[in-house]
């Protein structure tokens, strides 16, 4: 056992979920998820969930912390949330000596390594292979994307801001979708779309495209409206969803190279992995031309294991501290 538990933290724009390391395995325990909405900020959630811990003063001497944002900086907003906090002040107010904060899915991405085959589900025939470069992305409040590749001494992690890259079409009817949104958003990127916030925009660019009013519904009615009636405007944008994911995937596969595998994280996505394998997503991945070859034997999978983001934490942590 460590002399100190770490503290874990994923921080996203609707759920932060909170847990400790204990052992020098990098096992994840006591975990925690709570609703952003109910503090304050990362510092109060954090609090919170120590106390439920029990910890004794001066028992925590590190954390880290994967926030849906960019990092860098001492000052941290997150993009899809209210919530902002300085990472001195956190480190200050919580006592420890080391804070770690990095990308939410480079924490995810960090993660990939260490999975097995019970952890995921795949779409496809082909099946992740080890030690390639691997790249994972999910939509939830809003569009995730990182890679992790193979170095001399272990994994690397690559963060970025790809989910705000700019979507595109494959056919004329997509061309008529994008337009559609464009009238509402100058900038339509992959998380315009592809996102907890981007399904209502999907929706009514799909009805613009009909010539019907338009239909204002939170995502989570979309999703399960267009699951359940694949012939109604919702069930146009959930098809649509899913070919444009796909078609954004295969984008990624390819400026990667991961041929070690594309996986599909984020909380909803395992809840969509059904509707997902039925739809056009797999053949919008391999769907590039002259490289659908090399794309038929790259992976496409759904990540089942929970807490996956929280074990990638523990890794880089670990790997921080063996620096």
């Amino acid at each position: 056992m460590r002399s100190h538990p770490y503290l874990v933290a994923d921080i996203g724009g609707t759920t932060a979920r909170f847990a400790l390391v204990r052992t020098p395995r990098g096992d994840i325990s006591e975990v925690v998820s709570l609703r952003c909405a109910d503090f304050a900020g990362p510092l109060e959630a954090a609090l919170a969930y120590l106390e439920q811990c029990a910890l004794g003063e001066g028992e925590l001497k590190q954390a880290a912390f994967a926030v849906a944002s960019v990092v860098g900086s001492d000052a941290i907003k997150l993009t899809n949330s209210a919530w902002s906090f300085e990472c001195g002040s956190l480190k200050r107010v919580l006592g420890i000596d080391k804070l770690l904060v990095c990308n939410d899915f480079e924490a995810l991405a960090s993660s990939l390594p260490t999975l097995a085959a019970k952890d995921f589900q795949p779409i496809g025939a082909a099946m992740p292979v080890a030690n390639l470069p691997m790249v994972v992305l999910g939509p939830g409040t809003g569009l995730g994307v990182a890679a992790v590749i193979p170095a001399r001494h272990g994994w690397v992690a690559v963060p970025g801001e790809g989910g705000h890259a700019t979507l595109v079409a494959s056919d004329d009817f997509e061309a008529e979708i994008l337009s559609a949104a464009r009238r509402e958003f100058a900038h339509v990127s992959a998380e315009r779309l592809l996102s907890g916030i981007g399904l209502p925009v999907l929706l009514r660019a799909v009805c613009a495209v009909q010539g019907i009013a338009a239909i204002n519904l939170p995502a989570e009615e979309i999703s399960a409206n267009g699951i359940s009636d694949r012939n109604s405007p919702c069930g146009m944008a959930m098809a649509l969803f899913f070919a444009f994911l796909g078609g954004f995937a295969g984008n990624l596969a390819l400026t990667f190279g991961a041929r070690g595998g594309v996986f599909l994280g984020g909380g909803i996505m395992p809840k969509l992995h059904g509707a997902l394998a039925g739809s056009r997503f797999r053949e919008r991945f391999e769907g590039k031309g002259r490289f659908q070859p090399y794309l038929s034997n790259i992976a496409t999978v759904t990540i089942t294991a929970p807490y996956a983001a929280l074990r990638g934490l523990a890794c880089s942590l670990e790997a921080d501290s063996a620096n």
